[in-house]
């Protein structure tokens, strides 16, 4: 008799996304639009989704997508919540758009465009955390 394998519980949500083509549209719609906003190049941009194949990239750029990797999902999760974080924390949204350019201490003195960008998810979830931790008095 085999035994099954436990496997970890998708977030919630995320099923529910990865069945449906026009909320992952949507997703990716938002996740280049931020991208413009911060004026992103498509290299760091790429990295930031986990380094998708590059036809894969452009197609998603160019409104083609189909069923996105839950890995995909999650990291988009993080760069809109980073994004949110930004904008309660700066009424400027000029300025919030900047300070994923300026050197940081927190991150070694790398911006934290940077870190989003050096490619594992752990990075986006450390910037997140951080600005977390910021609005912290706030929320």
């Amino acid at each position: 008799m085999a035994l099954a394998t436990p496997r970890a519980a998708a977030p919630a949500g995320l099923d529910a996304l990865g069945q449906d083509p026009k909320l992952q549209a949507d997703l990716m719609r938002g996740f280049f639009g931020m991208m413009r906003l911060w004026r992103v190049e498509n290299a760091d941009a790429r990295r930031i989704l986990g380094d998708p194949a590059e036809r894969t990239f452009y197609g998603w750029k160019g409104g083609k997508v189909g069923r996105l990797p839950a890995d995909t999902v999650r990291r988009i999760g993080y760069v809109a919540g980073i994004f949110k974080a930004l904008q309660i924390l700066y009424p400027d949204s000029r300025q919030a758009d900047q300070w994923i350019r300026q050197p940081n201490r927190h991150f070694g003195g790398q911006t934290p465009l940077a870190r989003m960008a050096a490619g594992d998810v752990t990075d986006l979830a450390a910037v997140r955390a951080y600005l977390d931790a910021a609005r912290a008095p706030w929320s």
